[in-house]
């Protein structure tokens, strides 16, 4: 009986502790207009929202195909949802870490053609053309018909709001350029720039997300119209998207994500592009310098162009 106790009262050997789980990256596609507000119109007749609902449905899919990330959208039909509430959505209801919104330009010129890339900007548009487009596109609540004027609470909390905004704002600029790099490859780019815009688009003002808007052509263009109807065409601009938001990721991956996880497994690679200094690849990718030179075996912070560099666990 004695030896019964002894053995009822032996602890249990603990359970190991599970590993922590890998965050999945949340990426909200907004498909602009809707509804009410059809957007632009292009020479046959096709809607912008209709285009850019299609391409998004597109871009869902992938985003849910690939490894580390998973797509919540902010409209899956055609009704309008107001600017502030799109934010609203992606950001306080999924918890978006990445905000891209799909638009499709227009212009009285139907000769414009490309496609290009917008962050927000708080002291200004880049110019006239950004400024014109965030003028239409701060419209459509307007156009829909349910226009509330966003009110700030106190100049304090707007300050405040900046100063968070500026963080995602550099992230913002960083995901334009990976994206722009990207559709360069499938269509041609408006005016054959790679820079990222900025102006003051009502969609993008949330502080704490890093958001951008793709413009993903000239509905107004008879041949770019043409090109946005066709599902192979959207297919390889929401692959586009999709690569450069893998992008943005890798280089940026937030604690506990796959993203993290995967660079701790097996670092990550860096091409050395013009302008670049260690110190700044350094930061881009949150290691120290000298963490690169030991991976790298530099004795200095020389770099070159097209030079691969091997960028270390942090």
């Amino acid at each position: 009986k004695e030896l019964q106790t002894a053995k009822a009262d032996k602890p249990k050997p603990q359970k190991p502790a599970e590993p922590k789980a890998q965050r999945l990256m949340v990426v909200a596609i907004d498909a602009g207009h809707g509804g009410e507000d059809p957007g632009a119109r292009g020479p046959s007749g096709t809607y912008e929202k209709t285009i850019v609902l299609q391409i998004a449905k597109k871009l869902e899919a992938l985003v849910n195909g690939k490894a580390g990330m998973r797509a919540v959208m902010v409209r899956d039909g055609d009704y309008y949802v107001p600017l502030v509430e799109r934010r609203k959505i992606a950001r306080e209801k999924h918890e978006a870490d990445v905000f891209v919104s799909i638009h499709a330009d227009a212009f009285t010129d139907a000769r414009a053609h490309g496609a290009s890339v917008f962050a927000l900007s708080n002291r200004g548009a880049t110019s006239a053309r950004a400024r014109y487009l965030a003028k239409i596109a701060n419209e459509s609540d307007r156009v829909a018909g349910v226009y509330e004027e966003e009110k700030d609470d106190s100049s304090l909390l707007s300050v405040l709001a900046d100063l968070r905004m500026n963080g995602s704002m550099a992230g913002s600029l960083y995901l334009g350029r990976q994206v722009l790099l990207e559709m360069g490859k499938v269509t041609k780019l408006h005016g054959n720039r790679d820079r990222v815009e900025q102006a003051g688009f009502a969609v993008l003002k949330e502080p704490e997300m890093v958001s951008i808007l793709v413009e993903t052509g000239f509905i107004s263009n008879p041949t770019e119209e043409l090109n946005l109807r066709s599902s192979a065409h959207q297919d390889k601009l929401a692959r586009s998207i999709v690569n450069g938001v893998d992008a943005y990721f890798r280089n940026h991956p937030a604690p506990h994500s796959w993203y993290a996880a995967q660079r701790r497994e097996h670092g990550e690679q860096y091409r050395i592009q013009p302008g670049d200094t260690l110190s700044e690849i350094a930061r881009q990718y949150s290691v120290s310098e000298q963490a690169i030179r030991n991976a790298n075996a530099l004795s200095g912070d020389r770099i070159v162009v097209g030079q691969v560099l091997k960028i270390p666990g942090s």
